[in-house]
């Protein structure tokens, strides 16, 4: 019982919890809020594992550039157009809108549907244009 009542051992074992909290914590938010995904990650998810793409953005974004395989949907009828669309709940999907926030925003949503993994593309489409991946009109 000595060993826990030395105070250096006491900042140790506070610096230990504290580190243990702090990796931990980014799986966490993730397991709550759902999976950020880069350019590369989303390309990945569509093109291995067949991941759903749905396009939030105004219509008319939609048809200036579109990521390949994406279907639109408003951000409001997020589940009207998976409803309608039939989706496969088994496959994972990818939500994505200009910057990433309007994603976030509809993934609670997506979740209470019963997809097992919903991604958002971090930084939207404007990321995948920095990418430099390619755009379908």
């Amino acid at each position: 019982m000595n060993f826990l009542t030395q105070i250096d051992n006491l900042a140790l074992i506070a610096l230990l919890v504290v580190s243990g909290v702090a990796l931990f914590l980014p799986t966490l938010s993730t397991l709550i809020s759902g999976k950020g995904l880069s350019p590369t990650e989303a390309t990945i998810w569509i093109n291995r594992r067949k991941a759903h793409v749905l396009d939030l953005r105004a219509e008319d974004a939609y048809k200036a550039g579109h990521l390949p395989g994406a279907k639109l949907a408003s951000a409001s009828g997020v589940v009207a157009t998976i409803e309608g669309l039939k989706l496969d709940r088994k496959r994972p999907i990818v939500l994505v809108c200009d910057t990433g926030s309007h994603s976030r925003k509809a993934l609670a949503e997506v979740k209470k549907l019963g997809f097992e993994e919903v991604g958002v593309l971090e930084g939207g489409v404007q990321a995948w244009r920095v990418a430099a991946l390619p755009l379908v009109k």
